[in-house]
Protein backbone atom coordinates (compact mmCIF):
# COMPACT_ATOMS: atom_id res chain seq x y z
CA UNK A 1 0.00 0.00 0.00
CA UNK A 2 1.56 3.32 -1.03
CA UNK A 3 2.42 5.82 1.66
CA UNK A 4 0.70 8.79 0.06
CA UNK A 5 -1.73 11.26 1.51
CA UNK A 6 -2.89 13.40 -1.41
CA UNK A 7 -5.46 15.31 0.67
CA UNK A 8 -3.07 16.19 3.52
CA UNK A 9 -1.35 19.54 2.85
CA UNK A 10 1.16 18.85 5.65
CA UNK A 11 2.27 15.46 4.31
CA UNK A 12 6.02 15.33 3.88
CA UNK A 13 6.66 18.58 5.78
CA UNK A 14 8.58 18.70 9.03
CA UNK A 15 7.56 21.00 11.85
CA UNK A 16 10.82 22.88 11.30
CA UNK A 17 9.97 23.50 7.63
CA UNK A 18 6.49 24.71 8.54
CA UNK A 19 7.86 27.06 11.20
CA UNK A 20 10.59 28.42 8.91
CA UNK A 21 8.04 29.16 6.18
CA UNK A 22 5.73 30.92 8.63
CA UNK A 23 8.58 33.04 9.99
CA UNK A 24 9.61 33.87 6.43
CA UNK A 25 6.04 34.81 5.53
CA UNK A 26 5.04 36.73 8.71
CA UNK A 27 8.21 37.50 10.63
CA UNK A 28 8.41 36.81 14.37
CA UNK A 29 6.48 39.90 15.45
CA UNK A 30 3.45 39.26 13.25
CA UNK A 31 3.57 35.51 13.96
CA UNK A 32 3.39 36.36 17.68
CA UNK A 33 0.28 38.44 16.99
CA UNK A 34 -1.33 35.68 14.93
CA UNK A 35 -0.56 32.99 17.52
CA UNK A 36 -0.02 34.52 20.94
CA UNK A 37 2.44 32.12 22.53
CA UNK A 38 5.52 33.14 24.47
CA UNK A 39 8.02 31.32 22.25
CA UNK A 40 7.00 33.67 19.40
CA UNK A 41 6.82 36.91 21.41
CA UNK A 42 9.75 36.80 23.86
CA UNK A 43 13.24 36.27 22.41
CA UNK A 44 12.01 33.95 19.63
CA UNK A 45 14.18 31.40 17.88
CA UNK A 46 13.53 28.39 15.71
CA UNK A 47 15.12 25.95 18.17
CA UNK A 48 13.26 27.17 21.27
CA UNK A 49 9.98 27.31 19.36
CA UNK A 50 10.45 23.76 18.05
CA UNK A 51 11.09 22.45 21.57
CA UNK A 52 7.89 24.08 22.82
CA UNK A 53 5.75 23.04 19.84
CA UNK A 54 6.89 19.42 20.01
CA UNK A 55 5.79 19.21 23.66
CA UNK A 56 2.56 21.20 23.32
CA UNK A 57 -0.06 19.66 21.00
CA UNK A 58 -2.53 22.59 21.13
CA UNK A 59 0.16 25.07 20.08
CA UNK A 60 1.41 22.79 17.30
CA UNK A 61 -2.16 22.45 16.02
CA UNK A 62 -2.48 26.25 15.84
CA UNK A 63 0.80 26.54 13.93
CA UNK A 64 -0.21 23.82 11.49
CA UNK A 65 -3.65 25.40 10.97
CA UNK A 66 -2.08 28.80 10.28
CA UNK A 67 0.31 27.21 7.79
CA UNK A 68 -2.53 25.48 5.95
CA UNK A 69 -4.55 28.70 5.88
CA UNK A 70 -1.75 30.91 4.57
CA UNK A 71 1.20 29.06 3.08
CA UNK A 72 0.12 25.74 1.62
CA UNK A 73 -0.23 25.60 -2.17
CA UNK A 74 -3.73 25.30 -3.57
Amino acid sequence: MPDTQPNNPLHGLTLETILNRLVEHYGWEELGREIDIRCFTHDPSISSSLKFLRRTPWARAKVEALYVATCSPL
